[in-house]
């Protein structure tokens, strides 16, 4: 089995859709962590499990200092963005999403 990471540092806003009140119903910022992992059994051609070229062009230049919010089609929590970008990502089982220290969110595909 191989397994790659891949962390990314994505600046990004969003707000949250909420029943109880909270600073987070308003537009605020994050610079997020997010890290991807995947595994494969065996290598492509090319010797990899995937090119993190690829994994930075599916999550990175896609949310990179956007309105998560606009981008997204659902309440962006941590925990929603961490399993949107695994079902992103080829051969992906693992998300680990920070949006600030001490706060994190993982999705682990069964």
């Amino acid at each position: 089995m191989y397994i790659v990471k891949k962390q990314l540092e994505i600046a990004g806003c969003h707000r949250l859709d909420l029943p109880y009140n909270s600073p987070c119903t308003n537009v605020h910022g994050h610079n997020w962590k997010i890290t991807v992992h995947c595994k494969a059994d065996t290598l492509n051609e090319q010797g990899m499990v995937i090119d993190f070229k690829h994994i930075k062009e599916a999550v990175h230049d896609y949310l990179d200092h956007g309105n998560f919010n606009e981008l997204l089609p659902f309440n962006p929590t941590a925990e929603n963005i961490a399993k949107w970008v695994c079902d992103k990502v080829p051969g992906c089982f693992r998300v680990d999403v920070e949006e600030s220290t001490a706060n994190i969110a993982t999705y682990i595909r069964d």
